[in-house]
């Protein structure tokens, strides 16, 4: 069984476009969608709608459910760019999309970790930036599974993870937003280092170790920067453009 894991798309229908072409060329028996899905400057409404056509099994990822219970005093700028772009139904469909999946026979979903939509499970924040996390610390944040194959999103940073167990953790990375700056609790930037649109396309076979591509593609990035820029994040901008978040100048 091949199955397409697509996580944190961001409103980025460009980048999501480029990411379905790919996976109609190369095959899947199965499109997986780890949330996370329309939160940013870009296209929300659009990305929703091709999301909706797809109809692929999606989990929901914690700026699908601030979109959703949209608040003024605490919602980003990022979710409430969304919350105006969609409808109250399109808004009602984010906030019941389900915690968790199962997508598979041991395969298992959800977006950040198995009780928070918002923590890391292979991730750590060292100088500010997010590194993988010390095995102790994945297998404990992970907790029991009897899953083979776990899959989560959220940190935007593409991984894999065998844990002692033989449980296998992946992470697809980002498919439209490709470094971003978190100013809660422990401020912290996540970066992919280039604009590319990512994903993973991982093939399952009963009594082996899942095989998994990681794949990185190219697409008009430039087109999204700008759109970006016209909405007013410049910082989007430069994330879209580069896989950097830009750095404070004296």
């Amino acid at each position: 069984m091949r199955i397409a894991v697509l996580a944190d798309i961001h409103g980025n229908i460009s980048a999501l476009e480029a990411v379905l072409d790919d996976v109609s060329s190369r095959g899947a028996d199965l499109i997986v969608n780890l949330g996370d899905c329309v939160s940013g400057p870009l296209w929300p409404r659009e990305t929703f709608e091709r999301l909706e056509r797809l109809g692929a099994p999606t989990v929901r990822g914690n700026h699908d459910r601030q979109v959703a219970a949209f608040d003024s005093t605490k919602t980003d700028a990022s979710d409430r760019f969304a919350f105006l772009e969609l409808s109250e139904a399109k808004r009602k469909v984010l906030g019941q999309l389900p915690f968790s999946l199962q997508f598979a026979p041991g395969v298992v979903g959800f977006h950040a970790t198995p009780t928070y939509d918002d923590r890391y499970v292979l991730d750590d924040m060292v100088s500010g930036i997010l590194v993988r996390a010390p095995i102790d610390k994945i297998v404990r944040r992970l907790g029991p599974s009897e899953a083979k194959l776990v899959l989560l999103g959220h940190s935007h940073r593409p991984d894999l993870v065998r844990l002692p167990g033989g449980t296998t953790v992946i992470n697809p990375g980002s498919v439209g937003c490709p470094a971003y700056f978190d100013p809660t609790g422990q401020a912290h930037v996540s970066e992919s280092g280039t604009p590319h649109a990512r994903y993973a396309l991982i093939d399952v076979a009963d009594g082996k170790d899942p095989a998994v591509m990681f794949l990185a593609l190219t697409y008009d990035h430039e087109a999204a920067a700008r759109r970006a820029e016209i909405n007013n994040r410049p910082d989007w901008a430069h994330a879209l453009r580069t896989g950097f978040m830009p750095r404070a100048t004296n």
